[in-house]
């Protein structure tokens, strides 16, 4: 059976005296990415021949760089709500929001 072990940071969490509910999201380092950015690798996937990327890249850069810069998350995240009893919550050491914790999730057989 393959074993992945994935971190999560708390983003919330709710305690209403009897149960706690946290929503994580993962732990993870995104790579921001302009739209300038994903243009040009579209444009150099676009065209195949390699003369002419070399006359349009510096082209279609000066081209973009006057559009404004909106960046992009390149990867979407995994979001999970879990609500425990408060017993159980307090046995894990009362994770507060931006602490990580992580999870083990794996098909039982």
């Amino acid at each position: 059976m393959e074993h992945h072990e994935n971190s999560y940071k708390i983003k919330n969490l709710n305690d209403n005296g009897v149960s706690v509910t946290l929503t994580l999201v993962e732990d993870i380092e995104l790579e921001p990415v302009t739209q300038q950015q994903m243009m040009l690798e579209a444009i150099n996937r676009a065209i195949p021949d390699k003369e002419m990327k070399e006359q349009l890249q510096p082209i279609m850069e000066a081209m973009l760089r006057t559009q404004p810069q909106t960046i992009i998350q390149s990867y979407p995240q995994t979001n999970i709500t879990i609500t425990m009893p408060k017993r159980n919550y307090e046995n894990y050491g009362r994770p507060q929001v931006g602490e990580s914790l992580v999870i083990n999730i794996f098909r039982k057989k």
